[in-house]
């Protein structure tokens, strides 16, 4: 396979950060990277041009990351709740996505991508979650989610009796002495 290195004009997760030269794989720079502009071939020209605006990038993220941190702080309060039509144990009839998170943070005012919330499934349940939402590179935030039915209630599942062991308490037959007498007295007679 044919590898190209690129310089990242952008975060890529999983890949690098601003400003980083790494190898991919060719196909993946010529289809994405390269078109949505989240990186340029690591020419010796532009190698240069990145060096030359390093300290330009660099003061770029610091404030980046500062504005990050200061929307973290604002946000720290922030929580969600969300009604959704629900069955008897708490199933919901559809589910919380990402989306649904973005457009309950842009009516709390703040405008968050979707992609930047991690959620690795939906929510399917009724209950209180706690879902990332990545503002920076390295400034995440944690909201919490409350998820109810119509009528604002949390489906509580019951809790399940532990089985005791039989062997830590002896069996003890819970029929009187005169009783289990007279059933045998019984069954001999019945003979």
């Amino acid at each position: 396979m044919a590898n190209t290195t690129v310089l990242l004009r952008e975060d890529i997760d999983h890949l690098g950060g601003r400003g980083e030269i790494v190898k991919v794989k060719a196909g993946y720079a010529r289809n994405y990277l390269l078109p949505q502009g989240f990186a340029t071939l690591a020419t010796k020209g532009n190698i240069k041009q990145i060096e030359q605006e390093r300290e330009a990038l660099l003061k770029k993220a610091a404030v980046e990351r500062s504005s990050a941190e200061a929307q973290r702080d604002q946000m720290s309060s922030i929580s969600l709740t969300f009604a959704r039509k629900a069955g008897e144990h708490g199933h919901l009839f559809g589910s919380v996505t990402s989306m649904d998170i973005a457009e309950g943070l842009k009516e709390k005012g703040y405008e968050i991508d979707r992609r930047r919330i991690s959620l690795k499934d939906a929510i399917k349940e009724t209950g209180e979650y706690t879902v990332s939402v990545k503002l920076h590179r390295d400034v995440t935030l944690e909201v919490p989610v409350k998820v109810t039915n119509e009528d604002g209630e949390i489906y509580e599942k019951p809790v399940e009796a532990k089985p005791e062991k039989a062997a830590a308490a002896p069996a003890v037959d819970e029929t009187p002495a005169a009783e289990s007498g007279d059933a045998a007295a019984a069954s001999e007679s019945a003979e």
